[in-house]
C-alpha cells in the first residue's frame, strides 16, 4: 500500500467514522425531539442540521470542484452577505424552512457520502502536502484536516448538555 492509498484510506474512514457517530446522535435525539428548541437556544436539531448543511453544502461544492479540476463555485448564499456568518446563518435557515426533517437528516447522511468520495477524489498531493489545498478555506493536506471540527468544537456540547439535561430524572 502506497503512503497516499494509506492517507486516503486513512481519510475516507474518519469520515466514514464520523457519519456513523452523527446517526448515533440522531437516532439519541430521536424523532419526537427533533424540533424540540433547546439545543441551540430558539433552534432545534433539526434547525441544526440544516445549518450544518447549509456551510457543508459550500464545502462539497468547493471540494468537489477541486476533485474535478474545476475553480471552485460561488458561494450558495447571496454574494450581499459576503463574509457576515450570523447573515449567512439566516439566509440558511430561511431556505430551510419548507424542507421536511426527514430530507435534511437523509442529506446530512448523505453529505458524508459526498465528503469521502470528494477526499478520496482528490490528487495525491492534496491528500498529503501541506500546501495542497492551498487556498481552500484554512489550506494544508486533505488527509491532515478535520473537516467537522465546527460541529465538534461549537455544536456538539451544546446538543449532548441538553441531551443529558433532558434525559436526566427531573428533580422535585
Amino acid at each position: 500500500m502506497t503512503e497516499s492509498t494509506s492517507a486516503r484510506d486513512r481519510v475516507v474512514a474518519q469520515i466514514r467514522n464520523e457519519q456513523q457517530a452523527c446517526r448515533e446522535v440522531v437516532a439519541e435525539v430521536g424523532e419526537q425531539r427533533m424540533n424540540e428548541p433547546g439545543p441551540m437556544g430558539d433552534w432545534s436539531f433539526r434547525d441544526l442540521a440544516a445549518h450544518l448543511l447549509g456551510w457543508r453544502e459550500r464545502t462539497l461544492s468547493q471540494l468537489e470542484a477541486v476533485a474535478a479540476g474545476r475553480e471552485a463555485p460561488p458561494d450558495p448564499w447571496p454574494a450581499d452577505l459576503g463574509d457576515d456568518d450570523d447573515a449567512v446563518n439566516d439566509w440558511i435557515q430561511r431556505e430551510s424552512e419548507g424542507r421536511a426533517t426527514e430530507e435534511i437528516l437523509a442529506d446530512i447522511d448523505g453529505s458524508f457520502d459526498r465528503l469521502a468520495a470528494a477526499l478520496g477524489a482528490l490528487p495525491e498531493e492534496a491528500l498529503t502536502d501541506p500546501a495542497g489545498l492551498a487556498g481552500f478555506e484554512e489550506g494544508g493536506a486533505a488527509a491532515e484536516m478535520d473537516w467537522v471540527s465546527h460541529w465538534h468544537e461549537e455544536h456538539e456540547p451544546d446538543v449532548r448538555a441538553w441531551l443529558s439535561s433532558a434525559s436526566a430524572p427531573s428533580r422535585r
